[in-house]
């Protein structure tokens, strides 16, 4: 029996694909936790906990590198939320453009002009015109599952869009539209947007990347949105390029103490992904991630150690092990089995920066004294018996 713990309300429908050999619990021995926005920075993380599956796709309230340190899988939930966030970006573009929320927070203030709120409509409409989006270029920073569907929305809308990512993967490559142009260098899109997306992780490399350099480049009235992460954004240079027009609007979902009091900010409370559907997915996602390792070790959309499959774990025993990604260690690993004449009828090795991650499948049953003497090589973090 798996014992799993929920830190945040996670969709029925997913938590209903746990089978019987699964339970939510409160406490005791903890396999794997699901969670959604929980800040598990402080959480004590039980040496039998082996995995953590965040129904969503940023991993900023998971404590990843000591989660990897402690052989513990950190998964996310990426594409699950897109459709959701694309369709919020394509409202941000429309709202930037057409000052649509200033026109409605006037209009409310006509409450009590009776029969002359015509009338005054009528006058008042022409402080709130804008553009159409139809022609304008979108630059889009960062290709993933968001990037492209608002690519290949945008395009449907008539923009003209360019987009940047030099990790852009084939998988991600196929589906964006012919009529999206990608672009060598980011400095392209700030250059030749008229709005700006941003669709990148926060890691050092994008941290404040929207900052004072980066806006001297773009031109003048440009529109900015962020639906990624606060931080991506230097507030300061945020700040000084609305106060000058430089940047006419601030469209993003994370408002926070700075940008909220900033000149045409809007600011939405992190709505991108808060549609039924998006919860519905992340949590039917990270659920079948979490089973597919519980009961066959294999790894599917971990932030913290590498993607790796066999397949249904077979009759015979799995071992899986977490370790360092350091020199030697398969060699050590099968020589041990090998010491204890175990047979390997199949293994696959896979590394992911500082961590790596080995299965084995065995013919002969593992006992206490091979998973010790695993346990005990330099650099391994956690041995798992998968049957």
């Amino acid at each position: 029996m798996f014992n799993i713990k929920t830190l945040n309300k996670i969709d029925q429908e997913g938590l209903e694909l746990f089978s019987e050999d699964y339970q939510i619990v409160e406490d005791g021995d903890i396999d794997a936790i699901v969670l959604r926005s929980f800040k598990m920075q402080d959480y004590p993380l039980d040496e039998k906990l082996h995995a953590v599956a965040r129904a969503g796709a940023g991993t900023n309230n998971v404590p990843v590198d000591k989660c990897a340190e402690k052989g513990i899988v950190v998964f996310n939930t990426p594409g699950a939320n897109a459709n959701g966030v694309k369709e919020l970006v394509v409202a941000g573009l429309l709202m930037s453009s057409r000052n649509i929320v200033g026109a409605i927070e006037w209009a409310k203030t006509l409450v009590d002009e009776g029969e002359e709120i015509p009338k005054l409509v009528e006058a008042g409409k022409s402080n709130f015109a804008g553009p159409e989006i139809k022609g304008k270029t979108l630059g889009i920073i960062g290709l993933g599952a968001i990037g492209v569907l608002t690519a290949n929305a945008a395009s449907g809308l008539g923009m003209k869009v360019i987009g940047y990512d030099p990790f852009l993967s084939v998988k991600h490559a196929l589906k964006l539209s012919r009529s999206v142009s990608t672009v060598k260098t980011i400095e392209e899109i700030y250059s030749k947007s008229d709005y700006i997306s941003v669709h990148v992780p926060l890691v050092d490399a994008t941290k404040g990347m929207i900052n004072d350099d980066s806006i001297a480049l773009m031109e003048n009235g440009v529109k900015i949105l962020n639906f990624s992460r606060a931080e991506l954004i230097d507030d300061d240079a945020m700040a000084k390029a609305l106060e000058s027009g430089k940047v006419s609007n601030y469209v993003t979902d994370f408002p926070n103490a700075s940008s909220i009091k900033m000149k045409n900010v809007i600011a939405i409370p992190h709505l991108g992904a808060s549609t039924p559907e998006s919860e519905t997915n992340c949590a039917i996602m990270a659920v079948n991630q979490v089973m597919e390792y519980l009961e066959n070790g294999n790894i599917i959309n971990s932030v913290n150690y590498p993607d790796c499959d066999m397949g249904v774990c077979p009759t015979a025993s799995r071992i899986a092990v977490n370790h360092k990604n350091i020199p030697n260690m398969v060699s050590q690993i099968t020589s041990i089995l090998a010491d204890h004449n175990i047979n390997i009828a199949d293994m696959i090795n896979k590394s992911r920066g500082d961590w790596a991650y080995t299965m084995l499948d065995i013919e002969n049953e593992s006992t206490k004294e091979i998973i010790t003497a695993l346990e005990q090589i330099d650099g391994v973090v956690k041995v798992r018996i998968i049957v």
